[in-house]
């Protein structure tokens, strides 16, 4: 490690923060180290032996790249040490610790430096009396009457950070209550270190407002409170031409008034001013807010219209002077820059399923605001051709897909069920869908046609509600070979793969609260409630409809009735800058009843794969420990119940490439006792043992507009083999065909 490393040098290895108070942050400590070693990966500099690995007397490649995706060896510096102390203690006393020690001690040994830094941080200060000093008497109402809210409390430790903190929201308070002038600024503090033993005594002052006169003086006036006087809206604004034309620009324009308004068009209003309106929360009279801004620019970003959307306002000139309690007016502008209204896509991808390659393509077509109403048209067709081995192995045939996926996506609720407050608040989209697959197997050919709407709003900052009342799915198996129906007959599986109807109604709920301005722990949580063939199990009561061999049929095809829910919870721990550990949850169940013995086979869950349990192939594993050395390819694991529980430690290396280690676990079950397959039934005293292990490593590319992935899981349990033999080591030997997988995945596994 200490190849580049000068002979009367050493190389940093350690740097260590020791503390005696649990209440000193030594992550945040760190933050303030002048020197850090070399980065480690699984304890192992990895960045540096890549360093080290060229030869610095050389130029080229591969040395260059070498030195440029390495990372040269941190060389000790007892002056950076020195400033490091020094950088810890102010920290120390911004923290409210102004008697704190510290203290380094470095330890050399065979060219190598180890540093810790001791903390003694003895008694903090805390705060005892807080005293209000407004110039501006107009504030002392408003202030005083938040003091409730404040961050400042008696008794609490003297912090520099909360203080800061503490300005910021008494910014905010009062921008939101309309004095748009207002910044932290004007916001000062004064402390009293003298008034006890490690006590302080803090004053909270706020400034007047200081105003420029026409002769270059300047006075101190009350801070004054806004309304919103008129509101100006560019539908259409083009910035280079307002740079390029300026004042010429803006003399052509049409205005159309709707809700006391002013849109500004050139030619024709090219959207519905009712939609962009029911989008903003700045109106005419009422008072400057600065969280309603901060809401128009989230909702009007929400609509996918406007690529760029910009917010300003000009203060209306008034006389008189700016007495205490005065109010100004603003004039708002909206400039709101439109995406291109069409535009298309063409893909070309290569796909790996269960190990079977192919490829295909795409062509997108996308029309925004197709109506004038900011409605989204997305059109897609799409085809492929995959390589799948047959049953047993020996030969190749290949599996044809086609299809064509339209939607139109439209704001608000359709039809208009709610007050323009109402869309205000929760930001709906409507959604209607209609799409076309045809997919033809060496053993089957099947068609899918599906129908559907769908509402999603916002219930908070953080949460999401979709609605489906309708989805219509209709299932056809046109062809099927011998050997398919033979199989499918032997496990009594006919149920879920006969041509059938479904008619579905979907709600899933959705909590993220994911800030992607901000590095720090989140949780996502989604849980999804099917119900299905309630719609026709109506529609065949009203109309007294006779059963057909036991069941109800609609258009001549058999309805599938059932109940389906599942539960997918993720958390993601940010333990460093280029560290992420993240745990995952999944449980899901469906049951059939009524009209249907079984799940149709779309609805029925499956393990394995680049998203699930990485050490097995695609519908490979399951259900239960059911096993059929002659059937390989065949779709016929899947199930009823689901669990998987997944970890994954994520890691930075260099250049695009990242790193990952995981360790999955998880299963499938039947719940249909009619099912033959052995050993595939859920049952409570068994299932624990039918736990499917697997563990493995990866690597991302991560090229910012898309991030190619590679996976290779390792079977650790696998509950085909016996009871008591599951675990593979010792019981067995290892087999690389058998026991490893390669997946390639596009994005994040979860």
């Amino acid at each position: 490690m200490t190849r580049h490393v000068p002979e009367d040098d050493y190389l940093l290895t350690r740097s260590r923060v020791r503390t005696d108070s649990r209440q000193i942050d030594r992550s945040e400590v760190r933050g303030y180290l002048r020197q850090e070693p070399n980065t480690r990966i699984l304890g192992v500099p990895f960045n540096l032996m890549l360093y080290n690995l060229s030869n610095p007397e050389k130029e080229g490649w591969p040395h260059n790249w070498l030195r440029r995706i390495g990372e040269e060896p941190v060389v000790f510096d007892p002056f950076e040490t020195g400033r490091s102390v020094r950088q810890i203690e102010q920290y120390l006393r911004n923290k409210g610790y102004f008697h704190a020690e510290v203290e380094d001690t470095v330890r050399f040994r065979r060219q190598r430096a180890r540093v810790k830094y001791t903390i003694e941080a003895n008694e903090p200060f805390r705060l005892n009396n807080i005293y209000y000093d407004l110039e501006d008497k107009g504030l002392e109402d408003v202030i005083i009457a938040d003091t409730a809210n404040s961050l400042l409390q008696q008794g609490e430790i003297f912090d520099v950070d909360i203080l800061q903190e503490e300005r910021n929201r008494i910014e905010e308070y009062l921008r939101n209550l309309g004095y748009y002038n207002f910044n932290r600024e004007f916001i000062y503090f004064e402390a009293d270190t003298t008034a006890g033993r490690r006590i302080v005594d803090l004053t909270v002052g706020i400034k007047k407002y200081t105003r420029r006169l026409a002769n270059n003086t300047y006075e101190s006036v009350s801070h004054k409170r806004y309304n919103i006087d008129r509101i100006f809206i560019y539908t259409d604004y083009s910035p280079r031409e307002a740079l390029s034309q300026q004042e010429e620009y803006y003399a052509d324009f049409d205005t159309t008034v709707y809700r006391d308004m002013y849109f500004l068009h050139k030619g024709d209003l090219k959207v519905n001013p009712r939609v962009i309106a029911q989008s903003l929360f700045i109106f005419p009279g009422e008072i400057y807010s600065k969280e309603s801004v901060d809401q128009t620019y989230r909702h009007l970003f929400s609509l996918r219209h406007f690529r760029l959307i910009n917010i300003r306002f000009r203060e209306q000139a008034e006389e008189g002077t700016n007495d205490t309690g005065s109010k100004g007016k603003l004039d708002c502008y909206l400039q709101l820059t439109p995406f291109a209204r069409q535009s298309y896509t063409v893909e070309l991808e290569g796909t790996n399923s269960s190990g079977d390659f192919g490829f295909g393509g795409n062509f997108m077509y996308q029309h925004r605001n197709i109506f004038g109403g900011a409605e989204i048209l997305n059109l897609k067709l799409k085809g492929s051709v995959e390589s799948l081995q047959g049953y047993e192995g020996t030969s190749l045939d290949n599996t044809y897909e086609y299809g064509i996926d339209a939607n139109m996506q439209f704001p608000g609720f359709l039809p208009d069920i709610g007050s323009v407050t109402r869309t205000r608040r929760y930001n709906p989209r409507t959604k209607i869908t209609a799409a076309y697959n045809y997919q033809q197997r060496p053993d089957y050919t099947r068609t899918i046609v599906n129908l559907g709407f769908s509402y999603e709003w916002q219930g908070s900052e953080y949460t999401t509600h979709i609605l489906t009342p309708a989805e219509f799915n209709f299932v056809k198996l046109p062809a099927s070979t011998p050997e398919f129906d033979s199989l499918i007959t032997l496990y009594n599986l006919q149920a879920s793969f006969r041509d059938h109807l479904v008619s579905e109604t979907n709600y899933s709920f959705i909590f993220n609260n994911q800030d992607i301005r901000r590095r720090r722990d989140f949780v996502y949580f989604r849980t999804n409630l099917e119900v299905g063939g309630n719609i026709f199990s109506a529609i065949a009561n009203l109309t007294d409809l006779e059963r057909e061999n036991g069941t109800y049929n609609i258009l001549g095809n058999p309805f599938a009735q059932f109940v389906r829910s599942d539960i997918d919870f993720r958390y993601y721990w940010k333990l460093s800058q280029d560290n992420t550990l993240v745990g995952r949850f999944f449980a899901g169940a469906g049951i059939p009843y009524g009209n249907s013995e079984a799940l149709p086979f779309e609805k029925k869950y499956f393990s394995g794969g680049a998203n699930s349990i990485r050490a097995w192939q695609v519908r490979s594993l399951g259900p239960g420990s059911f096993h059929d050395p002659v059937d390989r390819t065949f779709p016929n694991r899947t199930a009823d119940i689901k669990l998987e529980a997944n970890l994954e430690y994520r890691f930075d290396m260099f250049w695009v490439l990242e790193g990952a280690m995981f360790l999955d676990a998880g299963n499938i079950w039947a719940i249909n006792r009619s099912d033959r397959r052995e050993g595939a039934l859920f049952r409570f005293n068994r299932f624990y043992d039918e736990i499917a292990v697997g563990t493995g490593f990866g690597f991302r590319f991560d090229f910012n507009f898309f991030l190619f992935r590679i996976d290779t899981g390792l079977k650790l349990r696998d509950p085909i083999e016996p009871p008591g033999e599951r675990w593979i080591h010792p019981n067995r030997g290892f087999s690389f065909s058998n026991d490893v997988t390669i997946n390639i995945g596009i994005g994040y596994p979860f």
